[in-house]
C-alpha cells in the first residue's frame, strides 16, 4: 500500500473519506494523492477565455485545498494535491494509473440505502471504471474496521478479485467472513451444488488463499443486497466487500426493493473490487 487516491469536493463526506484514508496511510506509510475533479465548461469560450478561466479556477481550487488540508490529523502524512478537468467522473481512474494508486477512498453523499448511494452517482462511475479497489465511506463515524464480510459467487472469474480482496483485508488487519448469498427462483442452487462450486473455486487457489467450504456461510435471501446486510448485521461487521463487473457497474448487484432495515446499515463502509 503505497499510494492512496482521495477525490474531494471539500464537503463533509469527502472529509470523512480523507480521515479514513489518513488512518490507512499512517498504518502503511503511504502517500495520499488528494484530487479535486474540476468540471470546466468549454462551451462558447475562446482559447484565451478558456485559458484565463482555467487559471482562475485552479487558483481558487488551490486556495480551497489550503484551507481544507489545514488539519492537525494530517501532520506527518505525505500528501500530493492534484486538480483535474473532467467530462465524466470516471476519469479518476486515469489519475489512479498516473500515480500508481493502490486504493481509492471516497465519501458518499447518499442519504438512504446503499443502492441510492451507488447507482447513477459519481461513486457508481468510479466503481464501474476503477481498476483498483474503491473504499466508499458513508457517515461520520471513525474508520476502525475489525470485522468484514466479503460476498462472492465463487465462480472462476472471481478468482483474481478474491485474491485482491483477501490481500486488502489482511493489510487492513480485518477479520473476514466469507459469504455466498443463495437466491430464490431461477438463481436457486442446492446446498450441495454451492458447496461443490466453492470447493472447485478453492482448489484453483494457491495454498496461501485456500479455504474450506465450511468457512463460507451460505445465506438465503431475496436479493444479494439484503443477504449481505442481514449477514453483516448477524456478524456485527463494520465493513463490507463486494465484487463488481466493470461493464455493468453495481446495478447488477442489486435486485428487489430495499427495506427500511437496509437504511440502518447503509453507513457501513463498502469496498468494491472490479472483476
Amino acid at each position: 500500500m503505497k499510494n492512496i487516491i482521495v477525490p474531494v469536493d471539500f464537503s463533509t463526506p469527502s472529509e470523512n473519506a480523507l480521515k479514513a484514508a489518513v488512518r490507512i496511510a499512517k498504518q502503511h506509510q503511504a502517500r495520499l494523492i488528494i484530487v479535486h475533479m474540476l468540471e470546466f465548461q468549454e462551451v462558447n469560450l475562446s482559447k484565451e477565455e478558456k485559458s484565463e478561466e482555467g487559471r482562475y479556477l485552479i487558483e481558487l481550487t488551490q486556495k480551497r485545498f489550503d484551507k481544507f488540508l489545514d488539519k492537525n490529523y494530517l501532520k506527518g502524512v505525505s500528501i500530493q494535491t492534484a486538480v483535474r478537468n473532467y467530462k465524466v467522473f470516471s476519469e479518476l481512474d486515469q489519475v489512479a494509473k498516473e500515480h500508481h494508486g493502490d486504493l481509492i477512498v471516497m465519501g458518499s453523499h447518499g442519504s438512504s440505502g446503499i443502492q441510492e448511494v451507488f447507482i447513477g452517482s459519481n461513486t457508481e462511475k468510479v466503481v464501474r471504471t476503477s481498476h483498483i479497489p474503491v473504499l466508499v465511506i458513508k457517515g461520520t463515524q471513525g474508520f476502525t474496521p475489525h470485522k468484514g464480510v466479503f460476498a462472492c459467487d465463487f465462480k472462476l472469474e472471481s478468482k483474481e478479485v478474491f485474491i485482491k480482496a483477501m490481500d486488502l483485508f489482511k493489510k487492513l488487519q480485518i477479520e473476514v467472513s466469507l459469504l455466498f448469498v443463495n437466491l430464490p427462483a431461477s438463481n436457486f442452487q442446492s446446498t450441495n451444488q454451492i458447496i461443490n462450486q466453492i470447493a472447485r473455486f478453492s482448489d484453483t487457489l494457491t495454498d496461501a488463499y485456500k479455504f474450506s467450504p465450511a468457512e463460507v456461510t451460505i445465506f438465503s435471501d431475496f436479493s444479494v443486497e439484503n443477504g449481505v446486510f442481514h449477514f453483516a448485521e448477524k456478524k456485527q461487521a463494520d465493513i463490507i466487500g463486494i465484487p463488481t463487473h466493470g461493464r455493468k457497474g453495481l446495478s447488477h448487484f442489486f435486485s428487489g426493493s430495499i427495506g427500511e432495515d437496509m437504511v440502518n446499515h447503509s453507513s457501513l463502509p463498502v469496498v468494491t473490487f472490479k472483476i
